[in-house]
């Protein structure tokens, strides 16, 4: 049932009585009531020949017996009541009532609205709020992208305006290698590098699909013999954002298989008598290069392992290489460094010497006569070569993380997977996965 208010409606009627009036057929000129449409509702006037009974109100048409009923008297000759219509020829028509020709708070309360299209309420920025506010006024605000209204002083956020789907900041940080083992009365090796180590913001996502997160693992230190190199990590990925695991440490200088590249490089083994090895390279953007092992002296120092924002220390002849330093981030809601690279081992052989650091972010120290020490679970820190005199292992590198964030005007992620720490702080949703799983907006 609709409200039809149309132009020169006009018929005839001879009912009396306070009840549904039978049309008589439209006057010369006029238009029946046929046109308002059988069940809808109209806007109705009825007028005596004499002009001493009149009633104004809201009629419903029907085309079965075309009667009008009286279903809403809005004023009348009685008293605002159905009038009591006496014999003789009545004018009956669509008028207009006066009571709805403006529009106030009493007219348009408490009515309701069937229509199927759309009302538009005021749009703005925030800087073109309303000066002199009053409370309930609500308005969409098109900087926050948010429905607010006004009230108790100040404007408040009453939903977020989600039908454009929200852009997120990510974190993307993959698996470490693992520092190598050493096998021998002369071996160092080389600490891990760091997992690659990715963020930006804006990343535009779809809604209604699932987004793949995969969280690389840290590479298996090498194992305690003659030849065992690192292993290097493996790949996290968000969407089409993949960061490149970290790569795996020299092996002592005395068994052969040297660093491997990665998001940040693995560091080189060191041995005197010139047979030191290289450190191997990182990945543009993404992390830095091991250090070089050391060609002379007692001690043989190893390289350290790349990390995130700086390359792996050398070994020195007293010095194992210290892992390079990792990468600072808040996306969390706290600061948390990632991404340091494995210290690299030394052999005290002739005394004094001293292993390399691990870099901040999670990089294990390297052994001095000892094994080296994994890097810490979900930094992607590298682990610490091994040195010694007699067989040590390396250490594992740490595993990755993937971590996202978006304003929190906008509404939770339909499904999630993987078990994600979720969090809303700061004004922002954080997603935080340790292993793998995916997110759907």
């Amino acid at each position: 049932m609709a409200l039809v208010i149309a132009d020169r409606v006009k018929e005839t009627t001879t009912t009396t009585g306070t009840g549904t009036l039978t049309l008589a057929g439209a006057a010369t000129g006029f238009q029946s009531f046929s046109v308002v449409g059988n069940g809808n509702t109209t806007y109705y006037a009825i007028s005596s020949s004499g002009g001493s009974q009149w009633e104004v109100g809201i009629g419903t048409y029907t085309s079965s017996g075309t009667t009008l009923a009286r279903t809403t008297v809005l004023a009348s000759s009685s008293g605002g009541s159905a009038v009591d219509l006496s014999a003789g020829t009545k004018d009956v028509f669509v008028t207009f009532p006066a009571s709805k020709a403006i529009a106030t708070a009493t007219t348009v309360s408490d009515t309701s609205n069937t229509s199927t299209g759309y009302f538009q309420i005021p749009t703005g920025t925030t800087a073109e709020r309303p000066g002199s506010p009053s409370n309930a006024m609500i308005r969409l605000n098109t900087t926050t992208n948010a429905f607010e209204m006004y009230a108790n002083g100040a404007w408040n956020v009453v939903k977020a305006f989600t039908s454009v789907t929200p852009t997120v900041e990510y974190l993307v940080v993959a698996g470490a290698g693992g520092g190598g083992g050493v096998g021998n009365s002369a071996g160092l090796a080389g600490g891990g590098g760091a997992g690659g180590f990715r963020t930006a913001s804006g990343f535009s996502v779809a809604s209604g699909s699932a987004i793949t997160v995969t969280v690389g693992g840290g590479g298996a230190g090498g194992a305690a013999g003659s030849g065992n190199r690192g292993v290097s990590g493996t790949d996290s990925v968000f969407s089409t954002i993949t960061s490149i695991g970290g790569g795996a440490g020299s092996a002592g200088r005395d068994s052969g298989p040297g660093a491997l590249s990665g998001g940040s490089g693995g560091g080189g083994g060191g041995g005197g008598g010139g047979s030191a090895q290289t450190g191997a390279a990182g990945t543009a953007g993404q992390g830095n290069a091991g250090g070089n092992g050391e060609t002379g002296g007692q001690q043989y120092a190893a390289g350290g392992g790349g990390g995130a924002s700086a390359v792996g220390g050398n070994g020195s002849t007293t010095t194992g290489g210290a892992g390079g330093a990792g990468t600072a981030s808040s996306i969390s809601g706290s600061s948390v460094t990632y991404a340091g690279g494995g210290g690299g081992g030394i052999n005290d052989f002739g005394g004094g010497g001293t292993a390399g650091t691990g870099g901040a972010g999670g990089g294990g120290n390297g052994g001095r006569n000892a094994d080296g020490i994994a890097g810490s679970a979900n930094t992607g820190g590298g682990g610490g070569g091994a040195g010694g005199d007699t067989l040590h292992a390396g250490g594992a590198g740490g595993s990755g993380v993937v971590i996202i964030r978006y304003a929190d005007t906008y509404d939770a992620a339909t499904a999630t997977t993987g078990s994600p720490t979720i969090t809303v702080a700061g004004g922002y949703r954080i997603y935080q996965w340790t292993g793998n799983g995916s997110i759907t907006f």
